[in-house]
């Protein structure tokens, strides 16, 4: 027996949306935002580092620095633009206390949790090394990995909701920092890798919640109100055919 296309095509979108949102929950580019500092305000940091990298730009001139600071759930970065000086810490302060910042890491370890689950169920079910795919187990691992798609889709949308806001005690007010002037914030790169795993995980548990669905199988000829399998006994007209196959199942 030929394994049906929606559990291949769940067995296969369900991993590689797994995949995607992993690396775009441990990755720091959910959020991204310039600033242009002063020379004097920065002097020390390029002495020691943009300095170093060759650059030509003199201490305490008023040529201006451009700093690029993302943002992911666990992780922030901080770097010189057009240097290798790049310094990179676990999230702290008001972002990490945020409730919306929570919910959503909340929200993905649920996600990748429920989807890993629907995976191996997924994996099991399909069976695609027998004759009889077990249609439930199957169909059970692909109600999972849609619910785990649906939850991180939801945290991707508070955070995208939110982006600008994000850590910030009044919500009224922009960034008011004077180590980052000027801050400008946008979404990045992981927030586009985790909407195009949620979907398809979504697609993927959707593909496999059409196992539930059992095939419809001939009727016999001299019986037309039984419904039969190929391999029925008492219809000759089916189980006479050299090139009908047979199979050991119950209908």
């Amino acid at each position: 027996m030929h394994t049906p296309a929606s559990m291949v095509m769940g067995i296969v979108f369900a991993p590689l949306g797994l995949v995607l949102v992993f690396t775009a929950a441990i990755t720091p580019q959910w959020r991204e935002g310039q600033a242009s500092l002063g020379m004097a305000v920065s002097g020390s940091l390029l002495r020691s580092g943009v300095k170093g990298q060759g650059t030509g730009v003199r201490s305490g001139s008023v040529e201006s620095l451009l700093l690029l600071r993302s943002d992911g759930l666990w992780e922030s970065c901080l770097q010189v633009e057009h240097s290798e000086l790049k310094q990179c810490w676990p999230v702290a302060g008001p972002y990490q206390r945020d409730p919306r910042v929570r919910l959503a890491q909340g929200l993905i370890l649920t996600s990748l949790f429920l989807c890993g689950t629907g995976i191996v169920l997924a994996c099991i079910g399909v069976r695609c090394w027998t004759d009889i795919p077990l249609r439930g187990v199957a169909a059970t691992g692909g109600l999972l990995v849609m619910i785990g798609g649906l939850l991180s889709l939801t945290a991707l949308g508070v955070y995208t909701h939110n982006l600008a806001r994000l850590g910030l005690a009044d919500p009224s007010q922009g960034i008011n920092n004077p180590r980052f002037p000027q801050l400008t914030l946008r979404a990045a790169g992981s927030l586009y890798f985790g909407w195009l795993g949620s979907c398809l995980q979504v697609l993927g548990g959707g593909a496999l919640l059409l196992s539930f669905k059992r095939p419809r199988y001939p009727t016999c000829p001299s019986c037309p109100h039984l419904p039969v399998c190929p391999a029925y006994p008492s219809c000759p007209e089916i189980t006479n055919k050299p090139d009908t196959d047979v199979y050991e199942v119950s209908c």
